[in-house]
């Protein structure tokens, strides 16, 4: 017996997924996810079947991910005391779009590219060597645990550049928009 169609959109939003993504998966259009969740067409059981699968599979697979599992364990760091000059340098150098900005072991902040080009839009007159990071830097990402189940990550990477991973209130991971495709494999 497959749970009930109504069930179908809140079970695809819960793992993060669109109308889109089920429909490829389901080898079905977006037309007849967008028909069956609103209840203008009933699926054939075969259909209904490979749908509910489909979410199965993804959530058991969202389940057994954490993020501890999908998170970079080697974190590019700068230090409160830099300037947007030596944050331009470490992103080129690591081909990256965002570095936690730190003081010590604890987290203040994040530099990201649009937040340096906004800096330099808004007509700044010293250059970027002259700038500190806490003058620029955009608030601290969010932090998750370990723990943390994969599929809770995918709206927090929507709303945030990246996330921060810790464990026993230590910072061990980042987690970017990239490292969420994870989840998808």
């Amino acid at each position: 017996m497959l749970p009930r169609l109504d069930s179908i959109r809140r079970m695809r939003l819960k793992l993060g997924m669109t109308q889109r993504e089920l429909a490829r998966m389901c080898d079905i259009s977006t037309s007849m996810v967008n028909q069956i969740e609103s209840g203008r067409s009933k699926p054939s059981y075969d259909t209904a079947r490979r749908i509910f699968e489909v979410l199965a599979g993804r959530e058991a697979s969202a389940i057994s991910q954490t993020a501890g599992s999908l998170c970079s364990e080697d974190i590019v760091r700068l230090d409160v005391r830099d300037t947007l000059h030596d944050a331009v340098r470490r992103m080129r150098q690591h081909s990256i779009s965002q570095i936690p900005v730190f003081a010590g072991k604890d987290p203040v902040g994040v530099v990201t590219e649009d937040g340096i080009v906004k800096h330099l839009a808004g007509g700044s007159e010293a250059g970027l060597k002259g700038v500190a990071l806490q003058d620029a830097m955009e608030p601290i990402p969010p932090i998750v645990d370990h723990d943390t189940p994969a599929a809770l990550l995918v709206p927090l990477i929507r709303y945030s550049k990246c996330i921060l991973v810790s464990k026993k209130s230590t910072i061990t991971g980042i987690i970017t928009a990239s490292d969420t495709l994870k989840i998808m494999e």
